[in-house]
């Protein structure tokens, strides 16, 4: 689908160099973004329709961040399959995950509903520090569905290492935070100004928010990730790294390096190699045709030769005669 020429992906393109600068995250973010568009639309409808019962807000949010974390990582993706794949495979943990996670941000909202309108210098305080657990909450939620659907944990564990990278993130998280704090306001403030334009604005936005925000949020803490808990784990157990950073379409640097690094000949002897055998041998020499008839052997036709002149002998003589 393509509109005057945009968003036509059909045609191949001039691709891109290996000495091509690597871009930078902004630039490279809205590059999958518009070139993921139409898949991002469509994974977003699956996403409205499984969260509208809101006890499965949970798998939706399993399926949508394992397609927007393929996204990201540019890794190939079958939407309607990959999605019901993955909660079905991850179901026992994002069902209670998904009613923890809606029930504790209900009860954070209400208590700071409730001491905003409670009088007094200690209610402010309770205000405060709820706000400051919600907010460190929200950093928590940013990942421990990205860890759920990429690593093989425990609930206990996977909010335990999703509270420590919320610390260890702690500006990109905020960075986030602030970003779609001042989208939810905008949206709730166009609501209540200008509610004739703003509803018809804000169900047009439904249906592509929650998988862009699925999308920014996976490609901003995939970095942390890596840094803390895939880069060490393979560190630990070198043997699987290869195929694990491949699986999840990592560069690996240093086999890029080796690979620069690697002597021309020896890279063409590699290529073009004999799929049978990797030593040159010389051709056997052709075996010399045999004169001589095979019903015969060596012995039988000396014999027959040593007739043969012993005839032509006589028959010289006979003629001298």
């Amino acid at each position: 689908m393509a509109f005057f020429g945009l968003f036509d992906y059909s045609k191949p393109g001039p691709g891109i160099s290996k000495d091509a600068p690597k871009k930078r995250g902004f630039i490279e973010f809205w590059e999958i973004f518009f070139r993921k568009f139409w898949k991002l639309l469509q994974v977003n409808l699956l996403y409205l329709v499984t969260s509208i019962p809101v006890v499965t807000l949970g798998l939706s949010n399993a399926g949508i961040t394992y397609i927007t974390r393929n996204f990201t990582r540019e890794k190939p993706v079958f939407l309607l399959s990959d999605y019901f794949a993955v909660i079905k495979k991850n179901w026992k943990q994002a069902l209670p995950m998904g009613i923890i996670n809606t029930l504790l941000t209900l009860l954070i909202a209400f208590d700071i509903y409730f001491f905003y309108l409670s009088e007094g210098g200690t209610a402010f305080l309770m205000m405060a520090l709820v706000a400051m657990f919600g907010i460190f909450f929200a950093f928590v939620k940013y990942y421990c569905y990205y860890l759920m659907v990429t690593f093989d944990l425990s609930l206990k564990q996977i909010y335990k290492n999703s509270l420590i990278l919320a610390f260890a993130g702690l500006f990109r998280n905020l960075l986030l935070f602030l970003l779609f704090g001042v989208l939810y306001v905008g949206a709730g403030l166009l609501l209540y100004l200008y509610p004739h334009f703003g509803i018809p604005i804000v169900l047009v936005a439904l249906f592509i928010f929650p998988a862009f925000r699925s999308l920014l949020i996976q490609f901003t803490v995939f970095p942390l990730i890596k840094k803390h808990m895939i880069d060490p784990y393979y560190k630990a157990h070198p043997e699987q790294m290869k195929d694990a950073k491949r699986m999840m379409n990592v560069v690996v640097e240093q086999e890029e390096a080796e690979k620069e690094q690697q002597d021309p000949e020896e890279e063409e002897d590699l290529l073009f190699h004999d799929a049978g055998s990797t030593e040159e041998t010389e051709p056997e020499p052709k075996e010399e045709k045999r004169t001589l008839p095979r019903q015969y052997t060596e012995q039988e036709m000396r014999r027959l030769n040593a007739k043969k002149r012993s005839r032509s002998s006589r028959d010289e003589e006979d003629d001298i005669i």
